[in-house]
């Protein structure tokens, strides 16, 4: 359902926290919503702004579903399909995120915030950028956060040789850029999703819930029609500081040299809702992990059976997998490996087990690795691989993509009789109240 739909069913079901009290961009808001445990709240009077601010909406994963209107159990083939199966969006002539168009622009009558006393600055870190590829007219959407610089300029973080980043290296430096905040639950998902060159993000969202696209007023970019706010602009070839800011991991990342973007037009929804996300915490994990899981399950699944896949929130929720096979073959354990390498690039480290291993336990995991894994036979270990610029241990060299050493552990059940056996033995179910009072 759309952003708005989200709010009002969060509001009918007595979960939405309403803040009345004046509250301040500037550090309040994010320590109100990490003390509500990143429940779903929205603050309504908003000292810095006229717009209201709302936090929360994707904080668990049974929020998440409840917004594309599946279950826990049906979303990793949910996502796989519409990862593998995109449609493409309708495109109208009237939006509601354009029913204010304003091309005096002024950015600092957002209510952008600050989240912690260590930030370079005020911070975007809830946008959905789209850009276009200038030679194929492919689509990319993705996020950046977004320092602002004044009331009409940003720096963003855009990492090497990604998607916007290689964009813009074909366009000569300079490229068409919009910035959507406030949207669907369905197009954050596939914003944060890496699909093959030339697929578009948008299809993917167009799957998991209805997604009509607009034509920007400025520049030649679609966007979702039922955005909040859209911010229509251009990457230059100016370049500052950006930095430092709080990363996925739960640590501050470094100051960086970025291109500055400059913000020529903003549209909005009449009364538009600012939606924040709290940086380094469980949206953020939610939003950069869990979309990286069907894409692992299709990889794995081309090589074995892939049961299930599981992104730990201890792994930060982007550098560690947990794969669960059914395991037929003697190599289907190192095959995974590999393809689970190939479906999530940045991962560091991955555990592949067996179908009777409860992915979410990660006891049931150490208790695989401790008892079926030999580190001479079955650890798959990689150097000088591609990497995140998230894993501070990294080679993090300026203007290079960040490498680091990768490690796979097959943790399946050995083709080898040891002569012991590598499965838990079940005590008896009895009924306890035919033995007590």
């Amino acid at each position: 359902m759309g952003f708005r739909n989200f709010i009002d069913q969060l509001t009918k079901s007595g979960e939405l926290t309403r803040v009345t009290k004046p509250v301040s961009t500037e550090y309040e808001i994010a320590g109100i919503i990490e003390a509500l445990g990143e429940k779903p709240v929205m603050f309504e009077n908003v000292k810095e702004s006229s717009y209201p601010v709302v936090g929360g909406l994707i904080s668990s994963k049974d929020l998440i579903v409840r917004a594309i209107g599946t279950t826990k159990e049906k979303l990793l083939p949910i996502l796989s399909a519409a990862i593998e199966k995109p449609v493409a969006p309708k495109l109208v002539t009237k939006a509601e995120c354009q029913e204010v168009v304003e091309k005096n622009v002024d950015l600092t009558k957002l209510p952008i915030m600050r989240f912690t006393e260590k930030d370079g600055g005020k911070y975007i870190d809830s946008a959905v950028a789209i850009v276009k590829d200038p030679e194929t007219k492919n689509r990319n959407m993705c996020f950046h956060r977004l320092m602002l610089l004044d009331k009409n300029h940003f720096v963003p973080r855009l990492v090497e040789d990604r998607g916007t980043d290689t964009i813009l290296k074909k366009a000569g430096g300079e490229l068409d850029i919009a910035f959507c905040v406030g949207n669907s639950t369905a197009v954050l998902i596939a914003a944060a999703t890496s699909l093959p060159k030339g697929v578009d993000e948008l299809g993917m969202a167009n799957v998991l819930d209805k997604t009509d696209l607009v034509k920007c007023k400025t520049i030649d970019l679609e966007v979702p029609r039922e955005a909040e706010f859209v911010l229509e602009g251009r990457i230059t070839k100016e370049k500052t500081a950006e930095g430092p800011f709080l990363d996925l991991t739960g640590t501050i990342d470094k100051v960086r040299q970025q291109p500055v973007i400059e913000i020529k037009c903003i549209t909005h929804r009449d009364k538009p809702i600012y939606q924040t996300i709290l940086a380094g915490r469980n949206e953020h994990k939610f939003l950069m992990g869990m979309p990286k899981e069907p894409t692992i399950f299709n990889e794995v699944n081309k090589v074995c059976q892939c049961k299930d896949v599981y992104i730990t929130p201890g792994g930060c929720s982007w550098l560690h997998a947990v794969v669960q096979i059914h395991k037929v073959n003697p190599d289907d354990g190192k095959k995974a490996i590999a393809a689970t390498f190939e479906g999530h690039k940045s991962l560091k480290h991955c555990v592949i087990v067996d179908d009777d291993i409860n992915i979410y336990d990660l006891n049931d995991v150490e208790w695989a690795i401790a008892t079926r894994f030999q580190a001479d036979k079955n650890a798959v270990i990689l150097s000088k691989q591609p990497g995140s610029s998230l894993d501070p241990s990294g080679d993090l060299s300026e203007g290079k993509k960040a490498t680091t050493a990768k490690a796979g552990l097959d943790a399946t059940i050995p083709s080898e009789n040891t002569g012991k056996g590598f499965t838990k033995e079940q005590y008896r179910k009895v009924d306890l109240k035919k033995f007590l009072p």
